[in-house]
């Protein structure tokens, strides 16, 4: 089965923080990273913008507009895919996620919800 992940950050939390310091803990994500790819069931990873555009069908015509932040605090800041035989081990590889690992993610609301897929296409 293939399994999404959504990684999820506290925006203000983030903010608050000196530049330096985002950069310390970003690069302790990286050290962490490269040992979670070595896992041949993480399929994909990307981090997230979070500036965008959303495209609808509006009054039967296409409307492009950009994303309007919610109001909540939460935050995506990476979707990855991984294989695995159920949830139980799905949430298994996830949690070997920088999201998971990196200990200041819990002041910074860091956390990571797993979905299993149930329709995929790949090219």
């Amino acid at each position: 089965m293939k399994f999404q992940c959504l990684g999820y950050f506290n925006q203000e939390k983030m903010d608050a923080l000196p530049q330096k310091e985002v950069d310390a803990i970003m690069q302790e994500c990286e050290h962490h990273l490269k040992a979670f790819y070595e896992n041949e069931q993480v399929l994909t990873d990307a981090a997230v913008s979070q500036k965008g555009m959303k495209i609808q069908r509006v009054n039967d015509a296409i409307q492009v507009d950009n994303v309007e932040l919610p109001e909540s605090k939460r935050m995506i800041g990476s979707s990855f895919m991984i294989e695995a035989k159920d949830m139980e081990e799905a949430i298994h590889i996830a949690s070997q996620h920088p999201t998971v690992i990196v200990t200041q993610g819990e002041q910074l609301g860091w956390e990571i919800e797993v979905r299993a897929i149930e329709g995929y296409y790949e090219r």
